[in-house]
């Protein structure tokens, strides 16, 4: 990228955001926001049409979220180079960012334009960007034991308050497999019980509220 203007395309769902980020990475010299987009749809559209260098991408969107969109992105041309700006800063998340593909990930919550500036330059010259604390967060996570999907949904149907028996039902599974099911998860995430399970759960962003 030497020499080179740095072309991002800006992906946020929110208005204000999306402008303010466009402007602010527009006003760094050397760089230059070439599209925007609020949702996956528009941002798989527009990376074909205009071939960024660079893809900042929100987490939470309707529709398909910034992973999902990630996923698609890294389908659709393997050199892309994605930074996934989010709200969330678990384990989980930044895990499930990094399987997706993303070259850096930074959390909304510090709102330092610097560093997000700081990202783009070394993502775009061919480097990643994890902060400290992400990678100390995404080093925790590799050490962890992974769910399966069905282990998944049963902690899902958990977390809202399904009992055992609610769980065989929408499942079509046995007692004896649901209690299996239950007992590995909570093995998994080093749980005493079921409700302490769900809590584990959200704390490390294996579930969200909004889920």
């Amino acid at each position: 990228m030497n020499n080179q203007i740095i072309k991002v395309l800006a992906v946020d769902d929110n208005d204000m955001m999306r402008r303010g980020l466009a402007e602010t990475i527009s006003m760094e010299p050397g760089m230059e926001t070439v599209g925007t987009a609020a949702s996956s749809e528009e941002a798989l559209k527009l990376y074909q049409e205009l071939q960024p260098d660079i893809v900042t991408m929100d987490y939470q969107m309707p529709g398909e979220n910034g992973i999902e969109c990630t996923r698609k992105l890294v389908n659709l041309d393997p050199d892309a180079r994605v930074i996934l700006l989010s709200v969330y800063d678990t384990e989980e998340d930044i895990w499930r960012a990094v399987q997706a593909g993303v070259k850096g990930y930074l959390s909304k919550k510090t709102g330092e334009v610097d560093v997000m500036i700081e990202a783009i330059k070394k993502v775009a010259s061919g480097e990643e960007f994890f902060p400290e604390k992400i990678k100390e967060k995404l080093e925790k996570r590799s050490e962890q034991r992974e769910l399966t999907p069905r282990e998944f949904q049963v902690l899902s149907l958990l977390s809202s308050g399904n009992s055992n028996k609610e769980i065989c039902q929408s499942m079509d599974l046995s007692l004896p497999t649901v209690k299996f099911h239950i007992r590995h998860i909570c093995d998994k995430l080093n749980a005493t019980d079921r409700t302490d399970a769900v809590v584990k759960a959200f704390r490390r962003g294996i579930l969200h509220i909004d889920q």
